[in-house]
Order: structure tokens, then C-alpha cells, then sequence
């Protein structure tokens, strides 16, 4: 980008989650280097940024229930990682490369990973900790996760209704979704901003 070409809104979130994240390893004091995503990485890389849900509204309504210290864990299909993998073999063959391994290599969430939290508008707003990750079946998901979630009564009647819902509808060929679909589980740990950690922790 040359100096006469305006900044571009791509240009304008990545400079704010840069700020962002140099603030919040400080007040979340972390250590000079970070292990996210499978590697070391300087201290100046931001971890992954993302938002919850498939709107800005969502987005919003669950950032809210982490600020608040009421979610501190989430869900995803896990055919949703299968389908990157497969994204990234075929990506691998088109440029020529040999694949030599036989299974697909998920990028699976990780204990330990941060991540950057995004509003509706694409603003970092808090920075979170891997914890705990599980597979299970959809039918095997436990009332402890859903209230961990945090949404509606934080009834697993509630999360079944809204996941199976949610699930459905992120599924790119209408794959149903039933008792026998992998979910992946995450717990997470508020790192910044502190008043949401301190909430969190009034909250178990």
C-alpha cells in the first residue's frame, strides 16, 4: 500500500487487533512467547482473531455473555475441520505437492491457544485461553458444557435446540445432524479484559 492509498477496512481491523494485542499481553501477562496454532511465534503476532456466530448480532450477543462472565466455553462441528483439511489437501495437490500421509491433518483447537474476540463489527474486544477440548457425540454433550456456554437458561434442552439448529444450518450439502455428529468442545479462559475474567470466576 502506498502512502496515497487510503487504508482499507482490512487494513484498519488489523491494525487495531495489532494494538489491541499488544496491550492485552501485557495486561493479560503473558510470556514473551506464545504457543498458538501448532508453533512458536514472536510476541508482535496476534493469535487468531474471530467472532461467535454466523451475524453480527450473534456476535455480539455472545461476546456480551463472555464480558459478562457468564460463557466461557463454545461449540463447532467437527466436520467443519475436516472440511479445511480437505481444503488444504486439495489446495497441496493443485500446487503440485505429493501428499504422502494417509490421514487428513485436522487443525484441531488446542489447550493452551489464544485467541482474539471480535464484536459484530470486527473491534477485538477480549483476548481468551484454550483450556479443555473434547469430541463427542451430539447426544453425549453434558448439561456441565451447556451451562458453561452460558445461553438462554443454560439448560442442555436449550443447547441441543439451538446447536442442532446451528449446525444444521453451517453444514454445506444439508448433512443432517443427529445424535452421532462430532461436535468439538472448547473451555476457555477470559485473559482480558480483567473485569470479565473476575466475572467468570464469580460465575463457576
Amino acid at each position: 500500500m502506498s502512502e496515497h492509498t487510503p487504508p482499507t477496512e482490512q487494513d484498519r481491523q488489523d491494525r487495531a487487533i495489532a494494538a489491541f494485542w499488544a496491550d492485552a499481553r501485557i495486561r493479560g501477562k503473558l510470556n514473551r512467547i506464545e504457543v498458538y496454532a501448532g508453533q512458536q511465534v514472536s510476541d508482535t503476532l496476534p493469535p487468531p482473531a474471530w467472532s461467535f456466530g454466523a451475524d453480527p448480532a450473534t456476535a455480539d450477543e455472545l461476546l456480551e455473555l463472555v464480558l459478562a462472565g457468564r460463557k466461557t466455553a463454545t461449540a463447532s462441528a467437527y466436520r467443519e475441520y475436516e472440511q479445511e483439511a480437505r481444503g488444504r489437501a486439495e489446495e497441496e495437490l493443485a500446487q503440485g505437492d505429493t501428499l504422502v500421509r494417509t490421514e487428513l491433518d485436522l487443525a484441531l483447537p488446542e489447550p493452551g491457544l489464544l485467541a482474539i474476540l471480535l464484536d459484530g463489527a470486527g473491534a477485538p474486544r477480549a483476548l481468551v485461553r484454550i483450556t479443555d477440548v473434547d469430541v463427542v457425540r451430539f447426544a453425549d454433550v453434558s448439561d456441565e458444557h451447556a451451562r458453561l456456554e452460558g445461553e438462554g437458561d443454560g439448560s442442555l434442552e436449550h443447547w441441543r435446540r439451538v446447536h442442532r439448529e446451528a449446525l444444521a444450518a453451517s453444514a454445506p450439502h444439508g448433512e443432517p445432524v443427529d445424535d452421532d455428529t462430532l461436535v468439538v468442545l472448547e473451555r476457555f479462559e477470559v485473559l482480558v479484559p480483567a473485569q470479565a475474567r473476575r466475572a467468570a470466576r464469580a460465575h463457576r
